[in-house]
């Protein structure tokens, strides 16, 4: 497994579609595609299942998977080349250095999905719905642009949906099951490897997308003591 890994290591920095923290690329990846067509993002990307099902859906938009594992990375982007996706790039970086790669209003949305939930209450600053990433999206991401959480964990989609509400985030959609609705878009359709895992055993996959206001207000005491009272429970 250790050689496989460092196979790919080795492979993805020979990609075209691969970058690795990448210099001057804020404000550039217009440029990179070499069209002007809208970019969106996944995060935490994995092996990129969502990223390419994107891509294939809507070939008028640009899409990045952003995931610091290289390993995973590789599985999409080598599916991409051989597929000559050119909509289609990956990011090798932490989320949390996002705005060291995009500039002011150059993302149109972003997608999270099947994200780790990060169950413990400690941990709450990580989930990727936290204010704390919230306030890192604001910086790149278009006035008014989505963000999109699609999980099978029931306390990422319940916490997700207090952040709303403590922020006055705006949803534009809410849907608690999915694949119980009459009509399923076809973005919501993708499946992923970890999706099919059913890790959190909720047979339940949970929806939800919003907005984010001008400023997000400060509420992080108010979210803090809430998520303290949980744990006490």
């Amino acid at each position: 497994m250790a050689q496989k890994k460092l196979k790919r290591f080795g492979e993805i920095k020979t990609f075209s579609n691969v970058l690795e923290s990448p210099e001057n690329m804020r404000g550039n990846w217009n440029e990179f595609f070499k069209n002007e067509n809208k970019t969106v993002l996944e995060l935490a990307c994995g092996k990129g299942e969502y990223t390419i099902g994107l891509a294939k859906l809507n070939s008028k938009k640009n899409f990045v998977g952003v995931d610091i594992k290289g390993n995973r990375i590789w599985v999409g982007a080598k599916y991409a080349l051989e597929n000559k996706l050119k909509n289609v790039a990956f990011l090798r970086i932490q989320i949390d250095k996002l705005n060291l790669y995009f500039s002011k209003d150059e993302i149109d949305e972003i997608w999270i999905t099947f994200p780790d939930p990060q169950l413990r209450i400690s941990k709450a600053k990580k989930r990727l719905t936290h204010p704390k990433f919230l306030r890192l999206y604001q910086q790149i991401l278009k006035p008014g642009g989505k963000i999109h959480l699609k999980t099978d964990s029931p306390d990422l989609y319940e916490f997700t949906k207090l952040v709303i509400k403590l922020y006055n985030l705006t949803v534009i959609s809410d849907i608690g099951d999915v694949y119980k609705t009459e009509v399923l878009a076809e973005e919501l359709s993708i499946k992923t490897h970890y999706e099919n895992l059913n890790i959190s055993k909720s047979n339940c996959i949970f929806y939800v997308c919003f907005s984010l206001p001008e400023i997000i207000e400060e509420n992080d005491k108010a979210l803090q003591e809430i998520l303290k009272s949980q744990n006490e429970k």
